[in-house]
């Protein structure tokens, strides 16, 4: 082979560092997943203790389905996190296409404005929003809960479909409108489609912080409308629950469900 085509040599201190950064980027997903495969596998064990093994056993799944006070938290994060999915994209969406088709003289106001709960600490949005309630008169209960996570869910869907906007071609919506359709129509029909990935991301994240969320939520709930981090968090500070495991197992499960139809859906948007 002519020494012109030959493959140039690596030099022996890259050739470390590659290695050093394979083995380092190892370690970090054996840090991050190894404590969730032990998790999932002490989900089926019989012994109340999680660092000893008995024996492979369902009990944990079959109590936690029976366990009231849970289920009925459970059915609480889905009906909370539910509405707030849908309202934080409709928020989202809407907000994050006004900004993008029309200019305002507080534009940059307002996207600060979006932009402050996504970076909150979390402990004072909970007691401003109490505050908040309090003052009103509003009673706690599921609507205060709503509004508190649509708070700092629908910024996150602003920003979703704000980054697909940025490449979205504006010759689309003229195009409709010179095809005689409504600037509502050309929204719906036509640039509504093209945001779908983005909307389904924002949606998605939406409503894994909601169903996610303890601490707004603490200060902004009654006792019927305890969700599941509240009871979790109550069961955690009594002591380790083996059903525990089994919740937390079951959320994997669901969490990497939710993943895949994610990956799914952005596949079919570049189709």
């Amino acid at each position: 082979m002519p020494a012109s085509l030959s493959r140039p040599s690596i030099p022996s201190g890259l050739k470390l560092l590659n290695w050093f950064l394979s083995g380092w980027t190892a370690l970090v997903f054996i840090f991050l997943y190894v404590p969730i495969l032990v998790l999932v596998v002490y989900s089926f064990n019989s012994s109340r203790l999680n660092i000893v093994w008995e024996s492979f056993t369902f009990d944990w799944y079959a109590r936690l389905l029976n366990d009231g006070p849970l289920i009925r938290a459970a059915k609480n994060s889905l009906v909370i996190a539910t509405v707030t999915t849908v309202l934080s994209v409709i928020l989202g969406t809407g907000g994050a296409w006004l900004l993008h088709r029309y200019r305002y003289r507080a534009a940059r106001g307002i996207q600060t404005l979006v932009a402050i709960p996504m970076v909150m600490p979390e402990i004072l949005m909970g007691i401003s929003l109490l505050i908040l309630f309090a003052t009103a008169g509003m009673n706690l209960g599921f609507t205060t809960v709503i509004i508190g996570h649509v708070t700092f869910c629908f910024p996150f869907v602003l920003v979703a479909v704000q980054a697909r906007l940025q490449g979205l071609d504006p010759a689309l919506e003229e195009a409709a409108l010179d095809l005689g359709a409504t600037p509502l129509q050309a929204f719906w029909r036509v640039i509504v489609p093209c945001l779908q990935p983005a909307i389904v991301a924002g949606a998605l994240m939406a409503f894994t912080l909601s169903m996610d969320e303890l601490i707004v939520t603490f200060f902004t709930r009654s006792a019927a409308a305890t969700t599941l981090p509240i009871q979790v968090y109550g069961l955690a500070r009594v002591g380790l629950n083996p059903m525990l495991n089994a919740l937390s197992a079951i959320f994997i499960v669901a969490t990497v469900a939710f993943v895949l139809f994610s990956d799914y859906l952005q596949k079919l948007g570049r189709r």
